[in-house]
This record gives structure tokens, C-alpha cells and sequence, in this order.
């Protein structure tokens, strides 16, 4: 589908005084945008100059605003596609873009395709999830997902003054997800003496800086990959994590360099996960270790070095893909005799050394790079046991890792908005 639509914002705006237009009243906003142009648009139809007059106050106070809707004489459906196939298509992964596929044409479309997108309400919206929710519960769900972030992308574009998805609640009949709750298995995770002896014994690997980021910093397979030295802070020792490595969406073998169609930079899961985190002593100290090592292969292998700043690369600068640690990471396991768990539950072990340390779940959330979060993990009938078992191998890691504030708070949920406004923290997996 071609790009239909231009969606640009006005950077300066001219409402004529009201006039008599036809057998009524009437005004005209002219509109001047970035590149020059200009659009003229006219308000008519009123009975008397008053009501004119209020008319033509109200759409002044919407242009200083912001929310004067500019693009009104659109359908939802044709709306729908544009987002999903001009906008959304080439930012999420295949299967999210599946999901929303399915509730755009099968559900949202044929419900209320035909109206115009300056004349949605709240009341036909509910009516729409009213209706889904009969045939299934889990589509309910997805479908006020993608219509919260359609229409948030809308009012951003001034095709709606206001989200009017935003605040309508699915059935009572559908048990409300207020929060996305992540379940960690703590019968799947490492304990402290156990992370002790994967990190010593992985400094003979080449997956040493990826177990360290892992299971000290919490970072997803994909963010690790996508590391640079250029993330680094080395005045404050923070980190940036803002991109990973993966397989654009729709991409082919042959639009890339060989053996980097699963190593492309892509944005990060969700707009909260692009974050900035302290960086542990310990982890710090390896960074350097191995910039180090990266400058010194630099230098001897000149000619096919790939000099693109990656922190876990091979001694060819190369990138790592997110399946290149498996081996050596089962491997590892297998020597140590350790339980054999997956690489992604060392984030989860992360998670649950500060929670058994009594840090709060914002802060803790916000480390993992997660907007809202309840994390559920049955530790707390034996905590002191656990605590007290090596601590003080794990503790300055701990210490270092969180910020002060994290320790002892109480946080509040109760005035947050529902998690499932937010389309990618609700669809993607931990």
C-alpha cells in the first residue's frame, strides 16, 4: 500500500474574523506548515455570528494548544492500514505485527471501519470491545492494545484532538490485567554461590562479558549484543542501553552482508527499555579489560577488523548473533554442574538477588528497563536463609548496581494507568 497520507505539524496558524458564509456564519484557519505550504480550512454553518463567534474562540484555543484536529475526513480503516502497514510494519517484529494484523482487519476494521476518525468516541469504542469480548477474551485484550496506540499515534498526528481509546475498560467479564506481571520460577534461577561459580568460570570463555551483563546488570540477550564502548559513561560508570542487535522486520538474506541478517541494529523491545543503569565495580573493570583486547586485535588485524565499537564481538570486531552464546553458555553449565537453565533466566536470577536484598520492585523495574512491572517470585518464606547464604560474594555487586534510593521504599501501583495502554510491554515476552 502506498503511503497515503501526509501527517505534518503546523508550525503557525491565521483565524480569520467570522463573516457571513452562504445563509449562515462562518471563519477560515489558514494553516502554514514546516516546508512552506499551506492549507485553508473553513468552519461554517453556524446561525448567528455569536455562535460563530464561540466557534471560532474554541478552534483558537485548540491551535495553541495543539489539539486542533487538522486531518478529520478520515476513515478508521483507512486509518488502521496506514499505522499498521506504513508505520508500525517496519517497527515491530513479524509475529507482533501478526497480532496487530488480526485485530486491525478482522475486528477493529469491520466494527467501526466506516466512521470517521474525528467523530470516534469513547462510547463506540466500548461498544467495540463489548463486541470482541463475546467471541474471545484474548482478542479483547490485544485489540484495545493496538486501538490505545493507534489512537495515541492519531492525536500526535492532530487526526484526533484527544486518544479517545484511552481510559475505556474492557468487560468486567474480562479479568482486568492492570499491570504486566512477570513470573519468574525461582526453582529456574541461580543462587548466589551459583553465580559466583559461573561468573569464575566463564572468564576462560567467550561468553564472559555476555554471563556478566546477564546476571549483574540484568540485560536481555539482544541489548547485550548491541552494546558499544560509545554507551559507556567512563566518568559516571553508567551504561546506555539503546539498541540491540536482531533481524529487522521483513528483511531478507540478500538485503544484508552475508551472516548479518540476525545482527542488524534495531530500537530496543519498548520505549522504556532504552535506559541508563549504573555500572557494577566488578563489570566496569572487565569493560576496560576488554576494550583493551579489542584495541590490541585492532591494531594486528588491520584489514579485516571491523572496527564497529561493539563491546561482545569476535576478535574480527564482528557481532555476536542472539544464538552465539549457547554452546558455550550449556557447555559451562554442563562442566560446572550447575542446573541446566536458559540464558535469559540469569536475568531472572538478577532479579531475584535484589528482591531477596529487599529492593523495591520500581526500582528494580526500572533496571530492567520496564515501565510498570509486578514481579511475582515465591521467595519470601525463606529470604533470610537465602540472604545469609554467600552474600558477601554478590553484596558489593548489589550495592554498586542500584541506586540508593532503590533500598527500603514503598512505591504506590495504585494511581497507574493500566499497563495495557502500552502495546509492546503488553505483547513481548520478559
Amino acid at each position: 500500500m502506498e503511503n497515503k497520507f501526509d501527517f505534518k505539524k503546523y508550525v503557525d496558524y491565521k483565524v480569520y474574523s467570522v463573516t457571513t458564509i452562504k445563509k449562515g456564519y462562518g471563519f477560515r484557519v489558514v494553516l502554514k506548515f514546516a516546508d512552506d505550504t499551506f492549507v485553508t480550512q473553513q468552519h461554517a454553518g453556524f446561525k448567528t455570528k455569536k455562535e460563530a463567534n464561540a466557534g471560532r474562540d474554541e478552534v483558537v484555543g485548540q491551535l495553541h494548544h495543539g489539539t486542533y484536529i487538522v486531518y478529520g475526513k478520515i476513515k478508521v480503516a483507512d486509518f488502521m492500514e496506514y499505522w499498521l502497514e506504513d508505520v508500525m510494519k517496519k517497527r515491530i517484529a513479524d509475529n507482533t505485527y501478526n497480532s496487530y494484523k488480526n485485530a486491525v482487519y478482522n475486528y477493529i476494521s469491520p466494527g467501526i471501519g466506516k466512521m470517521y476518525m474525528s467523530t470516534l468516541n469513547q462510547g463506540y469504542i466500548r461498544k467495540l470491545y463489548n463486541s470482541v469480548t463475546d467471541q474471545s477474551e484474548n482478542v479483547a485484550r490485544l485489540v484495545k492494545t493496538v486501538m490505545n496506540t493507534a489512537m495515541e499515534y492519531a492525536k500526535n498526528k492532530n487526526v484526533i484532538a484527544v486518544n479517545c481509546a484511552e481510559g475505556v475498560m474492557l468487560p468486567k467479564k474480562v479479568k482486568k490485567k492492570a499491570y504486566r506481571i512477570l513470573k519468574i520460577d525461582v526453582q529456574k534461577t541461580l543462587t548466589v554461590l551459583q553465580v559466583a561459580q559461573l561468573i569464575d568460570a566463564s572468564k576462560e570463555t567467550p561468553i564472559y562479558m555476555q554471563i556478566l551483563f546477564a546476571v549483574l546488570m540484568g540485560l536481555r540477550r539482544g541489548e547485550i549484543n548491541g552494546l558499544k564502548y560509545s554507551d559507556v559513561d567512563y566518568i559516571n560508570r553508567t551504561l546506555k542501553i539503546q539498541r540491540q542487535l536482531g533481524k529487522v522486520p521483513n528483511s531478507k538474506a540478500e538485503d544484508v552482508l552475508p551472516k548479518m541478517l540476525t545482527k542488524q541494529e534495531i530500537p530496543t523491545k519498548t520505549e522504556s527499555s532504552n535506559r541508563e543503569v549504573p555500572i557494577p565495580d566488578f563489570v566496569f573493570e572487565a569493560i576496560l579489560e576488554q576494550r583493551r583486547i579489542y584495541e590490541k586485535n585492532r591494531r594486528r588485524r588491520k584489514r579485516e577488523f571491523w572496527d564497529l565499537d561493539y563491546i561482545c564481538c569476535s576478535t574480527y570486531g564482528n557481532p555476536r548473533s542472539k544464538s552465539y552464546h549457547h554452546k558455550y553458555y550449556k557447555e559451562l553449565l554442563k562442566a560446572q554442574g550447575l542446573p541446566d537453565i536458559h540464558f535469559h533466566q540469569l536475568r531472572n536470577t538478577y532479579t531475584t538477588i535484589l528482591l531477596k536484598n529487599d529492593f523495591n520492585i520500581k526500582g528494580i523495574s526500572n533496571m530492567l528497563g520496564h515501565s510498570k512491572e509486578i514481579i511475582s517470585a515465591d521467595i519470601y518464606g525463606d529470604t533470610q536463609e537465602i540472604i545469609e547464604d554467600c552474600l558477601y560474594a554478590i553484596e558489593p555487586f548489589i550495592e554498586s548496581v542500584m541506586p540508593k534510593c532503590g533500598r527500603g521504599e514503598y512505591y504506590d501501583y495504585s494511581d497507574m494507568e493500566d499497563i495495557e495502554n502500552l502495546a509492546e510491554e503488553y505483547l513481548g515476552a520478559a
